[in-house]
């Protein structure tokens, strides 16, 4: 039923008893009403997450979240056009984040926080509204959702360090060896009255 655009004709449109709410804000009367949600969290799954998952066209939710999946983030979730929550948090997934996420234009809620994925956060779109929790705990990641910088302004930050760090050697080195030789000429004027 996922795979479907439609999913409408394969349910009994029969109306509840009673009204069913999912939090404040939504209430549902038809079993059609429900968003369709695949809610694999906190399940010890390991391996990929499979390029087939971006043939379920109608999912709106989907949890993969605290399992141990690795591997990168299939770009294939990019075609998922009515996908409204992705919460892949707690996991070990690495790489980056497909920058066609952006396109997904009904997507409210993301979670990629607490795993190893690197790069730019993408930029336009719904990812202007993701705030830093929903990428924290990924120390490789950059952007201003995080406000950590991409490109070169990094680079020169790296250099600076390194170049302070040398200076920092070369300077101790000349104090040293002038400590040194100050150290031996004084010890052969000491040498040079006791023995003479």
């Amino acid at each position: 039923m996922l795979t479907a655009e439609n999913t409408a004709i394969h349910l009994d449109q029969s109306i509840f008893l009673l009204i069913v709410y999912r939090g404040t804000s939504f209430e549902y009367r038809v079993i059609s009403g429900f968003p369709n949600m695949l809610n694999l969290g906190y399940n010890n799954f390991t391996g990929v997450i499979p390029k087939e998952i971006g043939q379920l066209k109608s999912l709106s939710i989907l949890n993969l979240s605290s399992n141990s999946l690795s591997g990168e983030i299939p770009v294939q979730l990019c075609s998922l056009k009515n996908l409204q929550v992705l919460d892949l948090s707690n996991n070990l997934l690495t790489g980056a984040i497909p920058s066609d996420l952006n396109k997904l234009h009904f997507l409210s809620t993301i979670n990629v926080s607490n795993n190893d994925l690197e790069g730019p956060i993408p930029r336009g779109g719904q990812f202007s509204t993701f705030t830093n929790s929903s990428f924290g705990g990924n120390p490789k990641l950059c952007g201003n959702a995080i406000d950590r910088p991409c490109g070169s302004a990094e680079a020169p930050l790296v250099s600076t360090l390194t170049t302070e760090q040398k200076d920092r050697r070369i300077a101790f080195a000349i104090a040293f060896c002038a400590f040194f030789g100050v150290g031996v000429l004084y010890d052969q004027i000491v040498m040079s009255k006791y023995f003479s």
